[in-house]
């Protein structure tokens, strides 16, 4: 493992409780941060923060709700001077099935968790990063997101959203000592093929050139480097975990 410098940082990761999140969350613990999980599972939180050991805390929290996410910017308060990285890693996928047969409620619930959350964490961690002119914000996109996956339309538009406002939020905060950049990682396993059926998941597999999935620890390793401040000219900007299936 590259040592990273995140030395006396401190990293909130939403949906750190488990697969993606926990990962990146053990990759700034063994750079040197400090890390706060949020997530709404709370069992999960209290068995991660367990194995994290003790620079990492937890605030339970659905990121879909935006006074939770205020309360939970002031919990973290108690635990760190300072939130000086976010991760936005927090999301669902939805069914796998047509979009004229996706059930609006679904379709919902994929745009609360994955755009809505992602806004409701930004806004309420950026003024605190302005006030410090510091912050490193990582969003996960997904490949997805640029291509759009079939049977996939409510988490393909989804990504596509978490693409655009990484855009515009980087360029929002330029001219700042903030930078803000996203990932768009193909199909990494995880608990969340859980939510998807084996077709979709061949689906994904049949589309990367190297002929396998990504690792969580190789998506933390770029996550933990957008945290450092070596990552100071690239802002608004999307880096591609794709195995070869998106190259631009």
């Amino acid at each position: 493992m590259n040592q990273l410098d995140l030395n006396d940082r401190h990293a909130v990761i939403t949906g750190g409780a488990t697969g993606l999140g926990y990962a990146i969350a053990q990759r700034m613990l063994a750079s040197g941060a400090s890390v706060t999980l949020w997530d709404r599972d709370s069992a999960a939180l209290a068995k991660a923060c367990a194995a994290l050991g003790a620079k990492a805390t937890s605030v339970v929290v659905d990121v879909a709700d935006i006074g939770a996410v205020t309360a939970a910017v002031a919990q973290t308060a108690v635990h760190a001077s300072a939130i000086d990285v976010l991760v936005n890693s927090a999301g669902v996928t939805g069914p796998n099935v047509k979009l004229w047969d996706y059930p609006a409620d679904e379709w919902q619930k994929v745009m609360q968790v994955n755009v809505n959350g992602l806004f409701h964490c930004c806004r309420e961690v950026v003024p605190q990063m302005r006030a410090r002119n510091y912050g490193r914000i990582i969003n996960i996109a997904s490949v997805a997101g640029k291509e759009g996956n079939p049977n996939a339309s409510a988490y393909s538009a989804s990504k596509a959203a978490v693409i655009g406002l990484t855009k515009s939020l980087g360029k929002e905060l330029a001219d700042t000592g903030i930078r803000v950049n996203c990932v768009t990682p193909a199909a990494v396993k995880t608990a969340i093929f859980d939510q998807m059926s084996p077709e979709h998941i061949q689906f994904m597999l049949s589309k990367i050139p190297m002929g396998r999935f990504g690792t969580t620890e190789e998506v933390a390793a770029m996550v933990g480097w957008l945290a450092t401040e070596d990552c100071s000219f690239s802002t608004g900007a999307i880096f591609d975990l794709s195995g070869g299936r998106s190259t631009y």
